[in-house]
């Protein structure tokens, strides 16, 4: 297991910016197995303009989308399985989905993902987002490269 890393490697990694790039912190880091990342819930995200003005809950779909990310850095950082540079990383499918807690400004989501297998230009992992210690959401989600189209 590895020490984590900063925003300026995720970054380098991901191609997602402000305001859709969700990971902050990379805290653990084990090659082609496992990664344990940050996102800090501020009250200035874009989203809580409408998810729901005066009671501000952050979306599931966002935490699904945040975990994903973080399986992209695992995968990114693991030369065996890192794509080729003309390849985009994308989030094909959600298992299993649980909700078990609102995520509210102030929060911080820990995310945990574990890879469970990598095929080819598709994977599989295993995740949880928790709240000081109590699980906020638990998913099986799948990623998969596929070419990009020329001329992006």
């Amino acid at each position: 297991m590895s020490n984590g890393f900063d925003i300026q490697e995720i970054q380098r990694l991901l191609p997602h910016r402000y305001p859709f790039l969700l990971v902050d912190r990379v805290l653990e880091f084990e090659e082609g197995k496992s990664i344990k990342a940050v996102k800090n819930i501020t009250a200035d995200e874009p989203c809580f303009q409408g998810h729901f003005p005066g009671q501000p809950i952050f979306p599931g779909v966002l935490i699904l989308e945040v975990l994903a990310q973080a399986s992209g850095l695992l995968v990114f950082k693991t030369p065996e399985y890192c794509p080729k540079e003309d390849s985009l990383y994308m989030f094909v499918g959600v298992e299993k989905a649980r909700f078990k807690r609102p995520v509210v400004p102030g929060d911080q989501l820990i995310l945990d993902v574990k890879l469970l297998w990598m095929r080819k230009n598709c994977a599989a992992f295993d995740t949880t987002a928790t709240v000081d210690g109590e699980l906020a959401t638990k998913a099986e989600i799948m990623c998969m490269f596929k070419p990009q189209p020329q001329g992006s």
